[in-house]
């Protein structure tokens, strides 16, 4: 079974994720003819699940699962997850959330349970005791919990209304354990393989604490998606704790790291060891921007201004998760990537995030943005699909050659 393949077809939905992006930034500039709410939508489940999940989830079994007897059971999950992507893809630009983006969306659900039910029935038992194993099981059943958001919209929306403060408490439940639980601490399990299966041992009462620390900080610091609503004064400092322990966990990791760096970067091509670099400094901006907005007055600024939280979402997929994947991709031999190309996104990345958190400062002083800000940053968007167009081609060459 060809795993590249199943990599260039989450590049593909990258690609449509991008230029979807692209288009939601051009509605300011020029006439588009299509539903905005719609295209978020599209735009959003495609990033997520068609390229995050597929890319984790491809590691994931190369990792633990990859053997011929596993094949066919395996290709029949991917081509039905497929079939749910596709069916989203076809159906959230037309109708946004209507009976077939739904009836697909929940298809999905089912194929993503399927893969956890999946991976933890068939990892052979010399797995089961592994950093990495701990690290994916329960980044699996973080997506699992992560589900809880999408299955309480509809009932939500047909009861309470879109307006009402639990719809938009739902998205944040589901947002907050993917990307703190499912994908961080899934993409932890594979640099934990890496290091274990590179003989760099890690003592079991290190990796402990850093396992509890890293799990009490994903839970605790999911109040800090509440603090919108100004609840008690509890939430703030349960927010603040469960941002601090995740910064004591990655403390630990990086200092794991700087022990081990002469082993770690002798198993590493300088380009990897590179996006390894930029992956540690996304992390800490990030949980740094989180502990910030457990103080009520960034809380509150936060919330009132969404750029800060468009920013601050799109520094988490596009910066840390997606380099993450790019880098442990590479390091398996699942995606060729080239200098250039990576310097190409990257610039592609910086510029609109800096584009996007100037706007949220600038609203924060309340001054006027420049004339010709959307056209920059539509431009500049323009960078990403571009980048990722390159490297599916590259990709798909290679294959030939």
């Amino acid at each position: 079974m060809n795993l590249k393949k199943h990599i260039n077809i989450a590049l593909g939905y990258f690609i449509i994720a991008a230029v979807l992006g692209v288009v939601l930034r051009s509605f300011n500039s020029i006439e588009v003819s299509a539903n905005y709410k719609f295209i978020v939508h599209t735009h959003s489940h495609i990033a997520l699940l068609g390229w995050v999940y597929l890319g984790l989830t491809t590691l994931l079994y190369k990792i633990f699962l990859e053997r011929q007897e596993l094949n066919l059971k395996y290709r029949r999950l991917f081509w039905f997850t497929q079939v749910t992507l596709i069916g989203m893809l076809l159906s959230f630009p037309f109708q946004g959330y209507a009976l077939f983006s739904i009836t697909f969306s929940t298809l999905f659900l089912i194929a993503s349970y399927w893969f956890a039910g999946f991976f933890m029935k068939y990892v052979p038992t010399s797995y089961r005791k592994t950093n990495s194993y701990k690290c994916a099981k329960f980044a699996l059943w973080y997506m699992v919990l992560s589900s809880l958001g999408p299955w309480t919209l509809g009932a939500i929306m047909n009861t309470l209304g879109t307006e009402s403060i639990w719809y938009r408490m739902s998205i944040y439940f589901y947002l907050h354990f993917q990307y703190n639980g499912w994908m961080i601490l899934g993409l932890l399990s594979v640099f934990f393989h890496v290091m274990g299966h590179n003989t760099i041992m890690i003592p079991k009462v290190t990796f402990n604490r850093f396992f509890w620390l890293i799990n009490l900080g994903i839970v605790f610091s999911f109040s800090l998606s509440t603090l919108w609503i100004k609840p008690h004064i509890s939430l703030y400092v349960i927010g603040g704790l469960g941002a601090i322990l995740q910064i004591m966990a990655f403390g630990i990791l990086l200092l794991l790291g700087i022990g081990h760096k002469e082993k770690l970067f002798q198993i590493l091509t300088p380009l990897q060891k590179n996006l390894l670099i930029t992956v540690i400094a996304l992390v800490g901006i990030k949980i740094l921007l989180q502990l910030l907005t457990a103080f009520p007055y960034f809380a509150n600024f936060a919330a009132s201004i969404t750029d800060f939280t468009i920013g601050y979402l799109h520094w988490t997929f596009l910066g840390v998760v997606t380099i993450g994947l790019m880098l442990f991709l590479n390091f398996f031999k699942l995606l060729n990537l080239s200098k250039s190309v990576y310097y190409l996104y990257l610039l592609g990345f910086f510029l609109t995030e800096t584009m996007i958190f100037v706007k949220g400062i600038l609203a924060w002083q309340r001054v006027t943005i420049f004339k010709g800000y959307f056209e920059v940053l539509a431009i500049s968007s323009l960078l990403l699909p571009l980048a990722l167009l390159i490297l599916l081609g590259m990709n798909l060459k290679r294959k030939l050659d």
